[in-house]
């Protein structure tokens, strides 16, 4: 039953833009269709078996339950703010707008990658509507950055993830070879810092990459609102992806490390005694 609940609300999470946006076309609604449905087989399969495939910490919750609720926040907000702006001035103002605009109070800032994004978009602005662009940026990112803040004191002070317990490193690393290469303190240590360095940096790489690529092709692609949907989302939930791994990584060396230190102590007072 919880396999089969996770990948109903994986197929859920994918239909979304389709269910909310209006001008959404039935070719599209029949892609996100197809798409919704084999997200849902692989969750359920990646689940459902005892044997990991390429899942990392599955069974070490609220990692990917943290990552789900963030990703379905963006893509559902972001549809909303979507629909919401089509309505134009009839549309009374929401809560979610509201957020939004205080959102872009704090975060819209000079160099910050919430005005990278609007200058991205910025240069066509026959197609996109830079406010609103902004607004939903600025949104998106507040909740990839509290869901950051949450996971980040859960792992440091509520003993995740043995706190109920122990880690078992092949169910919850299984691309991960403790055997192979340089020592497995080593190799942790350097995968966190590589996760977190292209987590602070992703926020800033990406609305530079997207001016390049709306400046070398037609940018009218991404005035489609379920690809802006998915873009926005992405940029918004990539990194926080990539640093929930990296402070996830560092937590596992940090384990590794105190078992270690305590195995030592074990060994140096038995060889005293």
């Amino acid at each position: 039953m919880g396999s089969a609940l996770r990948a109903l609300l994986m197929a859920l999470l994918v239909a979304i833009p389709s269910l909310i946006l209006t001008t959404t076309s039935s070719d599209a609604a029949q892609m996100a269709a197809l798409i919704a449905l084999v997200a849902a087989v692989v969750t359920f399969a990646e689940y459902f078996s005892e044997y990991p495939t390429f899942l990392e910490f599955r069974d070490a919750p609220p990692f990917n339950r943290l990552r789900f609720i963030a990703l379905f926040l963006c893509v559902l907000f972001g549809s909303m703010l979507i629909v919401h702006g089509e309505r134009g001035f009839l549309a009374t103002p929401t809560l979610l707008q509201s957020l939004a605009s205080n959102a872009m109070d704090v975060l819209d800032f000079p160099f910050s990658p919430v005005r990278l994004m609007a200058i991205a978009f910025g240069d066509a602005p026959t197609l996109f509507d830079v406010t609103a662009i902004t607004r939903m940026a600025s949104l998106l990112f507040a909740v990839s950055l509290i869901v950051l803040i949450v996971f980040y004191l859960h792992a440091r002070f509520i003993f995740w993830p043995i706190r109920k317990k122990a880690f078992n490193f092949w169910i919850n690393l299984p691309l991960f070879d403790p055997t192979s290469g340089k020592d497995v303190l080593f190799r942790l240590k350097r995968d966190a810092h590589i996760n977190l360095a292209l987590g602070f940096l992703l926020p800033f790489l990406i609305p530079a990459l997207l001016r390049i690529w709306m400046g070398a092709f037609d940018p009218e692609m991404l005035a489609m609102p379920d690809v802006l949907v998915w873009v926005m989302s992405a940029w918004a939930f990539l990194p926080l992806s990539l640093m929930m791994r990296g402070i996830a990584l560092f937590r596992v060396a940090t384990l590794i490390e105190e078992k270690r230190r305590r195995a030592y102590a074990q060994e140096d007072d038995f060889q005293i005694a």
